[in-house]
């Protein structure tokens, strides 16, 4: 049986350690995700699961340890260079431009234009309007691609945000809580989605639902207090003593 090293994974977090006024937020966190995988990280409130979202995407610097994307060490980059190199994240609450129709939504997030040249000399052509319907469709949005954004439902704002995500087509997709205030149709549709879109690219969930969990997961990590209390499958984490005492049995 061959070993994995740090290197044959899509994202490897080594050792990543970081406090907020001497409290570890984050301690000493070993964290590995592969290609097309679906990670969902689990836990109770402050065991820093947001936190790590905000480290891989340059929100937050750490104070020790490595970020490694592809193998290139990211954890010194801004945002922006981070976006630039593949990934994209979406927050809790949608992000998205209510005046603005879904499809102006989504042309605006379409990568071309993106500096000063690209912005001047962009127009809106065959392989940009299909890119844009064919992101809607993928995120349920087709039919209301003229519909401004403020009138559409909780979860389909949600998905909006996503396809503004997608239309950039980043290789790691971090969601934080997505499904959060949805019905179970829209949930279900969600999962549905998130399992489509994974054919190419990886996908890092933060989240407490655990039905919707159940619908997702290829593997769960279950953080507390900053560390890593159990990782494996969802029966396996469901079963674990730990998980049960600290998180599922509350």
């Amino acid at each position: 049986m061959s070993i994995r090293t740090n290197t044959d994974y899509m994202l490897a977090l080594t050792d990543l350690s970081v406090s907020f006024d001497g409290f570890k937020a984050v301690d000493d966190l070993n964290l590995f995700v592969d290609e097309n995988e679906i990670r969902v990280i689990i836990g109770p409130n402050g065991a820093g699961k947001t936190t790590v979202l905000d480290l891989i995407c340059g929100k937050t610097r750490s104070d020790s340890g490595s970020i490694k994307f592809w193998n290139e060490e990211i954890s010194h980059l801004n945002e922006p260079r981070i976006v630039h190199k593949g990934i994209g994240r979406k927050f809790q609450t949608p992000s998205i431009y209510e005046d603005l129709s879904v499809f102006e939504n989504l042309e605006l997030s379409y990568p071309r234009g993106h500096d000063v040249f690209g912005a001047l000399f962009f127009k809106r052509d065959s392989e940009v309007s299909d890119r844009l319907q064919e992101v809607a469709e993928s995120v349920f949005l087709e039919d209301h691609l003229d519909k401004q954004a403020a009138l559409l439902s909780h979860g389909q704002k949600q998905w909006l945000e996503i396809g503004m995500l997608l239309i950039q087509n980043p290789k790691l997709l971090m969601l934080d809580e997505p499904v959060a205030g949805m019905s179970i149709s829209e949930r279900e549709k969600t999962a549905e989605l998130l399992n489509r879109i994974t054919r190419e690219r990886s996908v890092l969930v933060v989240e407490h639902d655990m039905k919707f969990v159940e619908d997702i997961a290829h593997k769960v990590t279950v953080l507390h207090q900053g560390r890593i209390l159990a990782e494996g499958d969802m029966d396996t984490v469901q079963n674990n003593p730990d998980v049960i005492e600290v998180y599922l049995g509350h």
